[in-house]
C-alpha cells in the first residue's frame, strides 16, 4: 500500500501528462532490459540469467528514471524541443546508465557486458523514438481540417534552413517542399530534408509543374533591388509572397514562423546591411547621461532604443508632446529596460526651462532631433519654424557648451542644401548656428548629421497612399519627376550614432543615401504590394509642386569639398560660415522684438542666399485638406 501511495504521489507531482510520458519511458526501459538478455539467449531466459534480469529491472530502470526526473526531462514541451533538449536528454540518460553500471559492479551481480550495452542502447532508442512518434502524430493531427499550403523557400542559407525546420515541426499551414537558390554549390543538394531545385529563375516553371502558389523569401540580408526583381519574376502567377524581415528587425536575430510577414515597402527599399564600430560608439555613450531632444518622434525614439544597447548611465527623453513621450516610456518599460529613463516635457526654444533641465540632470551627451520638419506646413508657419528649428538649436547648443557637454549631435536634412523652403532654410541656418557655437565652446564637440527622407516616420506619405489605394484611387503624386532620397529609420539612426563617434567637433556629416527614388515609382510599388496594377486598377494623379518643394534634393553644396571618413557610408563636409555674423544674437533679438511669418522669411533670406523669402500661398488646395497632414515624404524632413 505504501509503495502504491508513493507512486500516486509521484504521479501527481509530475502531472497527468508528464506522468504518462514517464510511464511510457518506464515500460520502454523494461522492454529494453528484457530484449537485451533475450537477444543473448535466443529469447528464452535461462534460470541463471534471472539475477541479471532483476539487476536491470531494479537498478538500471530506477536509476535512469531517477536521472530523468531530477533533470527535469518531464517538464520539457517536446512538440517544440530542439537539439539542445535532445542533447540534455541523452546526457542525463547516460548519467543514470553509468550510475547503474557502477552499482551493479559494486554489488557483484553478474550482468553480461554486452547485454548491459544493448539495454542502454535500446532504452535510449525507445525513449527518443516515443517522443518523435508522439510529435509526428500531434503535428499531423494539428493539420487535420486545415488546408496545407505547399510552399517554396527562396534562399537555402542558414536563415532558410532554420525557417524550413521551424515550419516542418510547428504544424504551420505552410508546408515547405523545396528551396531555390542561385548558389550553384547548393543546387541539387538536400538541406533540412528539402531539395534545392535550382536557381530562383526556375521557380515559376517549377511552381506551374507542382502547383505551388506560396513563396517565402528567406534572405534577411537581401537588398531591396533584388527583392523587387524577384517580385517582378513572380508577378505572372499570383503568388502569395512572404518575407523574413531584415536581420536588424529580427528579435535577437532569431528566424521563426512568427517572423514571417507580407512584403512591405521597407523591404523593397532595403539596402545592404551596414557594419558599425560598436566599440567606438560605446565609448561615446557608455556610463554617461544622454539627453535626446525630440525623443517622441520617429528619429528621436529610435535613437533612444539604439542608445540603450550601449549602456548609458541615464537616458533623458525630452519632447514637447506628452503623449509621444508617454508612449515611448511605456514601450521601454515593457521591454524591461534596466537603465534609468527620465521623461521631460519642455520646449527646446524655452531658454529658462531648458536651463533648469541641464542644471538638474547634467547631460553629458546630447542628440538634438527636435524640429519642425513638414515642408508645406512650415511655409504657413515661418516664424514658428525659425523659433524651434533655429533658436531652439541655438538654445540647446549654448547650454551644452555652458554645462560642458562632451558632444552634441544635431539631426539635419538634405533640404538644407540650396534650400527653397522655410523648413530647409531653417535647418541650414541651424547648421550654421552649430558651427558658430563650436567657436564659442571649443571644449564641446558639435556636429550635424545630414540625410534625406526616412520610411516609417509619423508623417510618412505611405499611410496617405494606402488610404487612397483602399478607396480605389486615385493616388496623388505632386509631379512625375519628383525624386527623393530614402533610408530606413534603424539604418539612419545607426549611422548617426556612428557619425557621433567619428566627430571631433565642427563637422557636418552626410550619410550615403544611395540613389534617389521617383515618388511615382514609390506609389506604383505600393499599389502592386496591395495586389493591384497601377493605372489599370488604381489611377495615379499628379497634383503639381507645392510652395517650397523642389523636384529633387541634394546632399552637398560643393562635391569638391566632401571627403570620406573611416566609415564608407558617412561623408564629411565642412560648413562655410561667414565669420562675425553673430547669428544667435541676431535671431534671439528678432524673436524678442516679435517677428511675423514675413519677417521670418526676410531673416532667413538674409543668411541663406538660395532662399528668396516668397510670400507663400496656402500650400493645400481645399480638396487636399483631408490628406494634408500625412504628406511628409515628398516634402517632409528627416
Amino acid at each position: 500500500m505504501r509503495f502504491h501511495q508513493r507512486l500516486m504521489h509521484l504521479w501527481r507531482a509530475l502531472g497527468a501528462r508528464s506522468g504518462s510520458v514517464a510511464l511510457v519511458d518506464g515500460v520502454a526501459l523494461l522492454l529494453a532490459s528484457y530484449l537485451a538478455l533475450a537477444l543473448r539467449f535466443t529469447f528464452r531466459l535461462p534460470h541463471e540469467s534471472l539475477g541479471a534480469f532483476q539487476a536491470l529491472i531494479f537498478l538500471f530502470v530506477p536509476l535512469v528514471m531517477g536521472a530523468l526526473v531530477l533533470s527535469g526531462q518531464y517538464r520539457v514541451y517536446w512538440l517544440q524541443a530542439s537539439i539542445e533538449e535532445c542533447y540534455r536528454l541523452a546526457r542525463f540518460y547516460f548519467a543514470g546508465s553509468v550510475a547503474a553500471i557502477v552499482v551493479v559492479a559494486l554489488a557483484g551481480i553478474p550482468v553480461p557486458r554486452s547485454s548491459f550495452a544493448v539495454a542502454i542502447f535500446l532504452g535510449l532508442s525507445f525513449i527518443a523514438g516515443s517522443r518523435l512518434l508522439w510529435r509526428l502524430i500531434r503535428l499531423e493531427n494539428s493539420r487535420c481540417g486545415e488546408r496545407v499550403r505547399q510552399t517554396f523557400i527562396i534562399g537555402a542559407g542558414e536563415a532558410g534552413s532554420l525557417l524550413a525546420r521551424d515550419l516542418l515541426r510547428s504544424g504551420s499551414a505552410l508546408r515547405p517542399v523545396a528551396f531555390f537558390d542561385d548558389d550553384g554549390r547548393k543546387q541539387g543538394k538536400i538541406i533540412a530534408t528539402l531539395p534545392v531545385l535550382g536557381p530562383i529563375a526556375d521557380l515559376p516553371r517549377e511552381a506551374e509543374r507542382l502547383g505551388v502558389d506560396d513563396v517565402v523569401i528567406a534572405m534577411p540580408s537581401l537588398p531591396g533591388t533584388r527583392i523587387r526583381e524577384i517580385l517582378d519574376l513572380l508577378r505572372s502567377r499570383h503568388f502569395q509572397v512572404r518575407v523574413i524581415p531584415a536581420m536588424q528587425d529580427l528579435a535577437g536575430g532569431r528566424v521563426s514562423v512568427s517572423a514571417l510577414r507580407k512584403v512591405n515597402l521597407e523591404d523593397l527599399l532595403r539596402r545592404e546591411p551596414i557594419h558599425l564600430d560598436n566599440g567606438r560608439i560605446r565609448s561615446v555613450v557608455e556610463g554617461r547621461t544622454v539627453l535626446v531632444t525630440g525623443a517622441g518622434g520617429s528619429i528621436g525614439s529610435e535613437i533612444c532604443r539604439q542608445i540603450l544597447a550601449y549602456g548609458p548611465k541615464k537616458l533623458l527623453l525630452l519632447g514637447h508632446g506628452e503623449h509621444s513621450i508617454y508612449t515611448l516610456l511605456e514601450e521601454l518599460r515593457d521591454g524591461g529596460v534596466a537603465v534609468p529613463v527620465v521623461p521631460l516635457i519642455a520646449d527646446v526654444a524655452d531658454s529658462a526651462s531648458m536651463g533648469r533641465i541641464f542644471a538638474a540632470w547634467g547631460p553629458e551627451v546630447v542628440f538634438h532631433a527636435a524640429a519642425h520638419k513638414h515642408v508645406p506646413l512650415m511655409e504657413c508657419n515661418a516664424a514658428e519654424a525659425l523659433r524651434v528649428n533655429v533658436f531652439g538649436t541655438a538654445t540647446v547648443a549654448r547650454l551644452a557648451g555652458e554645462f560642458r557637454v562632451t558632444r552634441m549631435v544635431m539631426i539635419s536634412t538634405d533640404k538644407a542644401v540650396n534650400p527653397t523652403s522655410v523648413m530647409g532654410a531653417t535647418k541650414r541656418l541651424a547648421e550654421m548656428v552649430l558651427e558658430e557655437t563650436q567657436e564659442s565652446f571649443p571644449e564641446t564637440a558639435y556636429m550635424a548629421v545630414r540625410f534625406g527622407n526616412v520610411l516609417g516616420s509619423r508623417g510618412s506619405v505611405i499611410p496617405k497612399f494606402e488610404r487612397q489605394i483602399e478607396r480605389g484611387g486615385p493616388v496623388t503624386v505632386t509631379d512625375p519627376e519628383m525624386r527623393r532620397y530614402f533610408m530606413l529609420i534603424p539604418e539612419a539612426v545607426s549611422l548617426v550614432l556612428q557619425a557621433s563617434a567619428l566627430g571631433r567637433g565642427g563637422e557636418l556629416f552626410v550619410l550615403d543615401m544611395g540613389e534617389p527614388v521617383r515618388i511615382v515609382e514609390l506609389a506604383e510599388m505600393l499599389i502592386r504590394l496591395h495586389g493591384r496594377e497601377p493605372y489599370r486598377d488604381v489611377e495615379i494623379a499628379f497634383s503639381g509642386i507645392r510652395p517650397g518643394e523642389k523636384l529633387f534634393e541634394e546632399l552637398f553644396y560643393d562635391v569638391a569639398k566632401v571627403s570620406r571618413t573611416a566609415h564608407d557610408k558617412i561623408f564629411l563636409a565642412r560648413l562655410d560660415l561667414q565669420k562675425g555674423n553673430a547669428l544667435r544674437a541676431q535671431i534671439a533679438a528678432a524673436l524678442r522684438e516679435g517677428i511675423d511669418d514675413d519677417g521670418a522669411r526676410r531673416l532667413l533670406a538674409r543668411f541663406v542666399p538660395t532662399f528668396k523669402g516668397p510670400q507663400s500661398p496656402i500650400p493645400f488646395p481645399p480638396r487636399e485638406r483631408e490628406e494634408a497632414l500625412p504628406q511628409a515624404i515628398e516634402g517632409g524632413g528627416s
